[in-house]
Protein backbone atom coordinates (compact mmCIF):
# COMPACT_ATOMS: atom_id res chain seq x y z
CA UNK A 1 0.00 0.00 0.00
CA UNK A 2 2.84 2.36 0.83
CA UNK A 3 4.35 1.75 -2.62
CA UNK A 4 1.04 2.61 -4.26
CA UNK A 5 0.77 5.82 -2.22
CA UNK A 6 4.30 6.84 -3.11
CA UNK A 7 3.61 6.18 -6.80
CA UNK A 8 0.46 8.31 -6.64
CA UNK A 9 2.31 11.16 -4.94
CA UNK A 10 5.11 11.00 -7.52
CA UNK A 11 2.63 11.15 -10.41
CA UNK A 12 0.84 14.09 -8.79
CA UNK A 13 4.07 16.03 -8.27
CA UNK A 14 5.17 15.34 -11.86
CA UNK A 15 1.85 16.53 -13.24
CA UNK A 16 1.89 19.67 -11.09
CA UNK A 17 5.46 20.47 -12.10
CA UNK A 18 4.60 20.08 -15.79
CA UNK A 19 1.59 22.35 -15.40
CA UNK A 20 3.62 25.02 -13.60
CA UNK A 21 6.04 25.09 -16.53
CA UNK A 22 3.29 25.11 -19.11
CA UNK A 23 0.89 27.75 -20.21
CA UNK A 24 -2.11 28.13 -17.91
CA UNK A 25 -4.41 28.68 -20.91
CA UNK A 26 -3.55 25.37 -22.45
CA UNK A 27 -5.40 23.16 -20.01
CA UNK A 28 -8.03 20.73 -21.35
CA UNK A 29 -10.84 23.10 -20.23
CA UNK A 30 -10.39 25.32 -23.32
CA UNK A 31 -12.32 23.63 -26.11
CA UNK A 32 -14.64 25.90 -28.15
CA UNK A 33 -12.86 27.13 -31.27
CA UNK A 34 -14.14 28.60 -34.49
CA UNK A 35 -13.03 26.86 -37.70
CA UNK A 36 -9.47 27.63 -38.75
CA UNK A 37 -9.19 30.91 -40.64
CA UNK A 38 -8.10 30.75 -44.26
CA UNK A 39 -7.21 33.83 -46.30
CA UNK A 40 -5.81 33.12 -49.77
CA UNK A 41 -4.03 36.04 -51.45
CA UNK A 42 -4.53 38.30 -48.44
CA UNK A 43 -2.08 41.22 -48.20
CA UNK A 44 -1.00 41.97 -44.64
CA UNK A 45 -0.77 45.50 -43.29
CA UNK A 46 2.32 47.51 -44.18
CA UNK A 47 3.27 48.48 -40.64
CA UNK A 48 6.88 49.70 -40.82
CA UNK A 49 8.24 46.17 -41.33
CA UNK A 50 7.93 43.67 -42.93
CA UNK A 51 6.91 45.86 -45.86
CA UNK A 52 4.94 43.20 -47.74
CA UNK A 53 3.78 39.85 -46.41
CA UNK A 54 1.14 37.82 -48.20
CA UNK A 55 -0.87 34.82 -47.17
CA UNK A 56 -1.04 32.00 -49.67
CA UNK A 57 -3.73 29.59 -48.56
CA UNK A 58 -3.06 29.50 -44.83
CA UNK A 59 0.63 30.42 -45.01
CA UNK A 60 2.71 33.53 -45.46
CA UNK A 61 4.54 33.93 -48.74
CA UNK A 62 8.28 33.38 -48.33
CA UNK A 63 9.32 36.42 -50.39
CA UNK A 64 8.91 39.07 -47.69
CA UNK A 65 10.73 42.38 -48.01
CA UNK A 66 11.94 44.53 -45.11
CA UNK A 67 11.67 48.31 -45.32
CA UNK A 68 14.40 49.90 -43.19
CA UNK A 69 12.81 53.14 -42.07
CA UNK A 70 15.53 54.09 -39.56
CA UNK A 71 19.03 52.55 -39.26
CA UNK A 72 18.69 52.10 -35.48
CA UNK A 73 15.55 49.99 -35.98
CA UNK A 74 16.84 47.73 -38.74
CA UNK A 75 18.51 45.04 -36.63
CA UNK A 76 15.52 44.60 -34.32
CA UNK A 77 13.05 44.56 -37.20
CA UNK A 78 15.12 42.12 -39.25
CA UNK A 79 15.01 39.75 -36.28
CA UNK A 80 11.26 40.21 -35.89
CA UNK A 81 10.77 39.43 -39.58
CA UNK A 82 12.65 36.18 -39.03
CA UNK A 83 10.37 35.40 -36.08
CA UNK A 84 7.31 35.81 -38.33
CA UNK A 85 8.74 33.80 -41.20
CA UNK A 86 9.79 30.99 -38.86
CA UNK A 87 6.30 30.97 -37.32
CA UNK A 88 4.92 30.57 -40.84
CA UNK A 89 7.15 27.54 -41.39
CA UNK A 90 5.70 25.94 -38.25
CA UNK A 91 2.07 26.22 -39.39
CA UNK A 92 0.55 22.75 -39.30
CA UNK A 93 2.76 21.49 -36.47
CA UNK A 94 0.77 19.86 -33.64
CA UNK A 95 -0.18 21.53 -30.41
CA UNK A 96 1.34 19.95 -27.30
CA UNK A 97 0.61 21.18 -23.79
CA UNK A 98 3.95 22.04 -22.20
CA UNK A 99 5.77 21.79 -25.55
CA UNK A 100 8.30 24.35 -26.73
CA UNK A 101 10.28 22.60 -29.45
CA UNK A 102 9.84 21.03 -32.87
CA UNK A 103 10.47 17.62 -31.34
CA UNK A 104 7.65 17.89 -28.79
CA UNK A 105 5.25 20.30 -30.47
CA UNK A 106 4.22 23.64 -28.97
CA UNK A 107 1.70 25.14 -26.61
CA UNK A 108 0.79 28.79 -27.17
CA UNK A 109 3.42 30.43 -24.98
CA UNK A 110 6.00 27.74 -25.78
CA UNK A 111 5.70 28.69 -29.44
CA UNK A 112 6.58 32.34 -28.74
CA UNK A 113 9.37 31.39 -26.31
CA UNK A 114 10.90 29.22 -29.04
CA UNK A 115 10.46 31.76 -31.84
CA UNK A 116 11.88 34.79 -30.06
CA UNK A 117 14.75 32.86 -28.51
CA UNK A 118 15.90 31.10 -31.69
CA UNK A 119 15.21 33.85 -34.23
CA UNK A 120 15.72 37.09 -32.29
CA UNK A 121 17.81 36.13 -29.26
CA UNK A 122 15.08 37.41 -26.93
CA UNK A 123 14.47 35.34 -23.82
CA UNK A 124 10.81 35.33 -22.79
CA UNK A 125 9.07 34.11 -19.63
CA UNK A 126 7.51 30.67 -19.99
CA UNK A 127 3.81 31.50 -19.49
CA UNK A 128 1.40 34.10 -20.85
CA UNK A 129 0.73 35.55 -17.41
CA UNK A 130 4.44 36.16 -16.82
CA UNK A 131 4.88 37.67 -20.29
CA UNK A 132 2.18 40.23 -19.52
CA UNK A 133 3.50 40.99 -16.03
CA UNK A 134 7.11 41.46 -17.16
CA UNK A 135 8.58 44.80 -18.21
CA UNK A 136 7.70 44.65 -21.90
CA UNK A 137 6.25 47.48 -23.96
CA UNK A 138 2.46 47.64 -23.79
CA UNK A 139 0.81 48.12 -27.20
CA UNK A 140 -2.72 49.29 -27.92
CA UNK A 141 -4.81 47.25 -30.34
CA UNK A 142 -4.87 50.15 -32.81
CA UNK A 143 -1.05 50.29 -32.80
CA UNK A 144 -0.32 46.62 -33.42
CA UNK A 145 2.41 45.77 -35.90
CA UNK A 146 3.78 42.41 -37.12
CA UNK A 147 5.77 40.64 -34.43
CA UNK A 148 3.70 41.87 -31.48
CA UNK A 149 2.30 39.33 -29.04
CA UNK A 150 -1.49 39.36 -28.64
CA UNK A 151 -3.08 38.00 -25.47
CA UNK A 152 -6.50 36.52 -24.77
CA UNK A 153 -8.63 35.41 -21.83
CA UNK A 154 -10.71 32.26 -21.58
CA UNK A 155 -13.57 33.89 -19.67
CA UNK A 156 -13.43 37.47 -20.92
CA UNK A 157 -11.65 38.76 -17.82
CA UNK A 158 -8.32 40.62 -17.69
CA UNK A 159 -6.53 37.44 -16.63
CA UNK A 160 -4.68 36.31 -19.76
CA UNK A 161 -4.20 32.64 -20.59
CA UNK A 162 -3.48 32.49 -24.32
CA UNK A 163 -1.06 34.23 -26.67
CA UNK A 164 -0.43 34.47 -30.41
CA UNK A 165 1.98 36.22 -32.78
CA UNK A 166 0.45 39.16 -34.68
CA UNK A 167 1.31 39.17 -38.41
CA UNK A 168 -0.71 42.18 -39.63
CA UNK A 169 -4.18 42.85 -41.05
CA UNK A 170 -5.82 41.64 -37.81
CA UNK A 171 -4.33 38.15 -38.22
CA UNK A 172 -2.19 36.13 -35.82
CA UNK A 173 -0.38 32.78 -35.75
CA UNK A 174 -0.85 30.62 -32.67
CA UNK A 175 -0.94 27.10 -31.25
CA UNK A 176 -4.63 26.65 -30.33
CA UNK A 177 -5.20 23.59 -28.17
CA UNK A 178 -4.85 19.83 -27.86
CA UNK A 179 -5.91 18.12 -31.07
CA UNK A 180 -5.25 21.23 -33.21
CA UNK A 181 -2.25 22.47 -35.19
CA UNK A 182 -0.46 25.81 -35.36
CA UNK A 183 -2.52 28.06 -37.65
CA UNK A 184 -3.59 31.59 -38.63
CA UNK A 185 -6.73 33.13 -37.09
CA UNK A 186 -8.40 36.54 -37.22
CA UNK A 187 -8.57 39.02 -34.33
CA UNK A 188 -11.85 40.25 -35.80
CA UNK A 189 -13.65 36.92 -35.62
CA UNK A 190 -16.48 36.87 -33.10
CA UNK A 191 -14.65 34.31 -31.01
CA UNK A 192 -11.27 36.03 -30.69
CA UNK A 193 -12.46 39.65 -30.62
CA UNK A 194 -14.48 38.90 -27.48
CA UNK A 195 -11.48 37.32 -25.77
CA UNK A 196 -8.77 39.80 -26.77
CA UNK A 197 -7.17 41.47 -23.72
CA UNK A 198 -3.88 43.23 -24.53
CA UNK A 199 -0.63 43.14 -26.53
CA UNK A 200 3.10 43.43 -25.87
CA UNK A 201 6.13 44.27 -27.99
CA UNK A 202 9.28 42.30 -27.25
CA UNK A 203 11.82 43.69 -29.71
CA UNK A 204 12.99 46.58 -27.51
CA UNK A 205 13.02 44.51 -24.34
CA UNK A 206 15.99 42.21 -24.74
CA UNK A 207 17.28 41.19 -21.32
CA UNK A 208 14.23 42.34 -19.39
CA UNK A 209 12.94 38.86 -18.88
CA UNK A 210 15.72 36.84 -17.39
Amino acid sequence: MRTVNLLFISLFVAAFTQQSKSDDFDAPTWRSYEPSFSAPNLSLLDIKVPKVLKVEGNRLASSAHVERLRPEESEDRDSIEQVILRANELIGRPYRWGGMSEATGFDCSGLLVYLFNTEAGIKLPRTTSLMVKDDFERVSKSSLKPGDAVFFSQNGSDSVNHVGLYIGDDRFIHAPRTGKNIRIDSLESGYWSKRYVTARRFESSVGNAG
